[in-house]
């Protein structure tokens, strides 16, 4: 599996300790996030990773920022994204079973790091039901 990672300034730190944790699994992930707090503009981290899930590069995409609403909106701008902004493991587990969800949102300031790896781990690890969720889906782009 490969992952593409970005965040801005509110996620250096969230960004290491999910990518420290994907790497320990053995899976592959691509940086484009700041590593430091110094304020930045998200959607110079959040178009790259949408670039790479959008064009076949990675299989899934991880953005962070302060509420996780802005980085969702970036990255929902490209055609074939799906970016949910979840803040429990139960929503990461619903984004991508009924939504299909390819790019798990999350919010640095109202979460903690045990749990954004934690809604990680479940974002990757639940598969899309299809079914009558495909055809919402399908409705999903214009």
């Amino acid at each position: 599996m490969k992952i593409s990672i970005g965040n801005d300034h509110a996620g250096p730190d969230y960004k290491k300790a999910i990518v420290k944790h994907l790497e320990a699994k053995g899976i592959e992930v691509i940086n484009h996030g700041t590593d430091t707090t110094d304020s930045v503009d998200y959607p110079d981290f959040v178009h790259p990773v949408a670039t790479d899930v959008e064009n076949g590069a990675v299989d899934l995409g991880i953005i962070i920022c302060g509420s996780g609403n802005g980085a969702a909106i970036t990255a929902n701008k490209h055609q074939k994204i799906r970016a949910a902004l979840c803040w429990t493991k139960e929503i990461s587990a619903l984004a991508r079973q009924h939504n299909n969800a390819n790019i798990i949102s999350i919010p640095a300031r109202y979460t903690s790091i045990q749990q954004a790896i934690e809604m990680v781990d479940t974002f990757l690890d639940t598969p899309f039901e299809g079914g009558r969720h495909q055809t919402r889906v399908d409705k999903m782009s214009c």
